[in-house]
């Protein structure tokens, strides 16, 4: 990492946010991620997506910065970013790896059990399948394969009733899960949330900075961004073609777009540099 790094952060969700909703282009978000390059303000995707999916889109972004996977459950730290090696991390690969939650095959295992009881009222990516999932997603098959390779949580596709979907979470919580309704599926994982791997991650840069403060952006547009967005100094809600805000606990220090998805985050992100006077 630089030394001459800026004090300030950003994390970012994928899709509804720098990703479009619905043909996942990031162009309309281009000039402000370059504005954050020329400033040298690191872009850290935040997402449900896999480590095989960021990877990708960070090189097609160019990023070489820290990301969060499958909605907090690990942080990937590039090998040599930061000085030295931080404390609670594995070495995996080319990165420093920080998890906080039981495997993949853990949370299958606890949705077989409730096969019996919710029939036909839930898909899970496993039960899918590529073809499935890329008819769920539009994906392609590369892209859905590399959705498909999950290390530490399972997203699940609700069919069946809206109430029947709140005992299902419940259950799944009973089980030990913890559930997130992300803008098109039900994440299950087990304790963590972005907004759990923001602060570890916020307290690993600031341990390298001369600075008391890091001020930091969180975007995002659903409610599985919620405790990312409460957590940052700053919150970017991006207005979505197909839901509602996510409603925040927090009332300063919020941004809420205009445009949707990619536009949207542009709008927001080059309005906070201007209230940090970049």
């Amino acid at each position: 990492m630089s030394a001459e790094i800026s004090p300030l952060l950003v994390f970012s969700d994928l899709d509804g946010s720098l990703l479009d909703h619905y043909s996942y282009s990031f162009q309309e978000a281009v000039p402000a991620i370059r504005a954050l390059e020329r400033h040298g303000i690191p872009l850290i995707v935040a997402s449900s997506k896999t480590r095989a999916e960021i990877v990708e889109l960070r090189n097609e972004l160019g990023n070489n910065h820290p990301f969060i996977v499958e909605n907090g459950a690990a942080v990937f730290i590039p090998q040599r970013y930061f000085p030295h090696q931080p404390e609670g991390t594995d070495v995996v690969d080319e990165f420093w790896v920080h998890a906080t939650v039981p495997s993949r095959h853990h949370w299958l295992a606890e949705l077989r059990a409730l096969e019996e009881d919710f029939a036909g009222e839930f898909m899970s990516f496993h039960s899918a399948g590529v073809a499935g999932i890329m008819a769920m997603t539009g994906l392609t098959e590369h892209q859905a394969a590399n959705a498909n390779n999950r290390h530490y949580s399972e997203p699940v596709k609700w069919l069946g009733h809206p109430q029947q979907e709140t005992d299902f979470i419940q259950r799944l919580q009973d089980r030990g899960a913890t559930v997130v309704k992300g803008g098109r599926f039900l994440s299950v994982s087990g304790s963590c949330d972005k907004g759990k791997a923001l602060h570890w991650l916020r307290a690993r840069y600031q341990e390298t900075m001369p600075c008391d403060t890091i001020k930091d952006l969180a975007a995002g547009d659903s409610e599985n961004d919620r405790l990312m967005l409460e957590a940052a100094a700053t919150a970017l809600v991006i207005r979505s073609p197909v839901h509602d805000f996510p409603a925040l606990a927090k009332v300063d220090g919020v941004i809420r777009s205009k445009k949707t998805g990619p536009a949207g985050w542009a709008e927001g992100v080059l309005q906070w540099l201007a209230l940090n006077g970049y």
